[in-house]
């Protein structure tokens, strides 16, 4: 599914090169095991409109962020996505916009403590699919990953995130919206 993704940019040329590099390099990238690189899957959850995303104010990295995770050796990491929506959010009205990749992205991610255990710095091999959700199904936080979770317009979650580097990529996963949709139509 990687090599058949079509980088949308710069960014997403260059990445879709390391992460292919990184397949061939480590037989381990589908789990945590591998503590340089591994998977993680995204969604980008907007309303039926799509004028608005939620987020969820994540805990170790004090941010507005994204939801998603690690794909832990599952293949299927559509599933994982939907199934960290559901867990990060209790949304559970959920429907890919599509089943194809909506973005890729290698993610720096620092040396922090999570439960009590040090985890050093790696990379995410992020793969992201878009994601509608109904706005009006009740929210819920996940008080061990999360503090707040919100449904917000588009560019207001690229204002709210408080890392420089997520917030060109949320710039990047709001201004593709337009793109799918015209696919759509």
């Amino acid at each position: 599914m990687i090599e058949a993704y079509k980088p949308y940019n710069e960014q997403e040329i260059e990445d879709k090169k390391r992460i292919l590099t990184y397949i061939d390099t480590y037989p381990d990238v589908l789990t945590r095991e591998n503590e340089i690189a591994h998977f993680s899957a995204s969604a980008w959850v907007v309303n039926h409109d799509f004028t608005k995303t939620v987020m969820a104010y994540h805990n170790i990295y004090q941010s507005w962020s994204w939801l998603g995770g690690h794909v832990d050796g599952e293949e299927d990491f559509l599933k994982v996505a939907l199934q960290e929506v559901n867990e990060e959010t209790g949304l559970s009205k959920l429907k890919p916009v599509q089943t194809d990749i909506y973005s890729i992205e290698i993610l720096e991610v620092p040396a922090h403590i999570k439960r009590g255990k040090e985890i050093p710095e790696h990379l995410h091999l992020n793969v992201t699919y878009l994601i509608q959700a109904d706005e009006e199904e009740q929210l819920l936080v996940k008080p061990d990953e999360n503090s707040a979770v919100a449904w917000m317009f588009l560019e207001e979650a690229v204002e709210k995130s408080s890392e420089a580097e997520m917030k060109e990529i949320y710039r990047k996963l709001n201004e593709k919206i337009p793109v799918v949709q015209n696919q759509k139509n």
